[in-house]
């Protein structure tokens, strides 16, 4: 009988304990250690973008991110690369500055998890540009006369868009706490509004607003709606219409 009673309760304690541990193992893999991401795109430094992302690993299969980007004062990366002939005369001189918050929950697909392998991202992107120095040339007609006269534009657009990235993340390194996370595609889309003010080099005649006014009804955009007013001065506008991108880099990481 007191053998019965000792092997029960041995078989019980083992039961308790196994299950202990197997709570314990499903707490690790829920709540790992080290769960925390920061990481910077390196990529985007080519542009003078200043990044700096924080992702937050909150099960094997699903993670949190945050991320912020700053692009400083200054002229437009690359134009050369993306115009030719005279526009690049219009927008070489051009000063812009950029900002965006990015935030993305991500779901891993492999058998890793925990912040590694494939994943996909949904995501909300909030952005805002200004620019300013940039020069548009119109022409007047005043007593059979044609004159040349430009006005100095200035302005911001704020986007809000959503969109969805296809990506690969690795842990490196003997702890496994460096990151390496592999952006290979990505895409948004949303809309915009701003608001452009021009400067004209000179006060406006009403004659010479009206030949303005006249340009700028004849402005043709793909997909964007401009709703301006000539003054003495130059020009108000308000815009808006589609806002896109497209995401893509190689980021370098720190788990904590």
């Amino acid at each position: 009988m007191k053998l019965k009673i000792f092997t029960s309760a041995a078989l019980l304690c083992a039961s308790f304990a196994f299950a202990q541990r197997a709570d314990t193992v499903s707490t690790v893999q829920i709540r790992p250690e080290n769960p925390n991401i920061i990481k910077t795109n390196v990529t985007a430094y080519a542009f003078r973008n200043l990044n700096l992302s924080y992702e937050r690993i909150i099960s094997k299969t699903t993670s949190l991110s945050a991320s912020f980007s700053v692009i400083p004062s200054g002229k437009v990366p690359y134009v050369k690369l993306f115009l030719d002939g005279e526009d690049i005369g219009d927008v070489e001189s051009m000063v812009m500055n950029y900002n965006s918050i990015t935030l993305e929950p991500r779901f891993y697909l492999g058998k890793r998890g925990f912040g590694q392998g494939f994943y996909l991202a949904p995501y909300y992107r909030y952005s805002h540009s200004e620019f300013s120095d940039y020069r548009y040339e119109f022409q007047t007609i005043e007593a059979g006369v044609t004159e040349t006269h430009y006005v100095e534009l200035e302005g911001n657009v704020t986007g809000h868009s959503i969109g969805v990235m296809f990506g690969k993340q690795w842990f490196l390194g003997q702890k496994k706490d460096w990151v390496l996370d592999f952006n290979i595609l990505g895409g948004h889309y949303g809309i915009s509004k701003g608001d452009l003010i021009a400067v004209s080099s000179q006060r406006l005649t009403p004659e010479r607003q009206k030949e303005l006014q006249k340009e700028l009804d004849e402005l043709d955009v793909p997909l964007v709606k401009i709703d301006a007013t000539a003054n003495e001065n130059g020009a108000t506008a308000k815009v808006s219409g589609p806002w896109a991108g497209l995401r893509f880099g190689l980021a370098l990481g720190y788990r904590f």
